[in-house]
């Protein structure tokens, strides 16, 4: 995970199984939970009051409208990223013959952890633009 106030790079260790992005907005925002397979704290700077959530690769997978533009402060945490990882890689080493790609679809389509990213923010004050 890493950022500059105003991106923030959630960094998955597979490149094809579909990730769940989930974005919450709290007037104070709660700890991770203690199963969480990691977590950081974050600050993003939207003067915009929009964010987007970008795929290095393939551009944008989709975007929120936040409540209004400003700086928001919270945590960001994940959990099934190594077993999504792991999963992507055993599978990748079980084709020992050329695969169709609705397999492959197939294959990551069951993978039985989903890899999982959330985001628990809270607005703290107005954007540096707007200062």
């Amino acid at each position: 995970m890493a950022g500059n106030g105003y991106h923030l790079y959630l960094h998955s260790l597979q490149a094809d199984i579909r990730v769940h992005v989930t974005v919450r907005l709290w007037d104070t925002p709660p700890p991770p939970p203690a199963d969480a397979d990691g977590h950081t704290t974050v600050t993003l700077d939207s003067e915009t009051g929009v964010l987007v959530i970008n795929q290095f690769t393939l551009g944008p997978a989709g975007e929120i409208t936040l409540p209004q533009p400003g700086v928001y402060e919270g945590t960001a945490w994940w959990s099934g990223r190594q077993a999504s990882a792991d999963y992507y890689t055993e599978t990748l080493q079980q084709i020992d013959e050329p695969w169709e790609p609705e397999h492959l679809t197939q294959a990551w389509a069951n993978c039985p952890t989903p890899e999982r990213y959330v985001l628990d923010l809270a607005r703290t004050g107005p954007s540096a633009e707007e200062d």
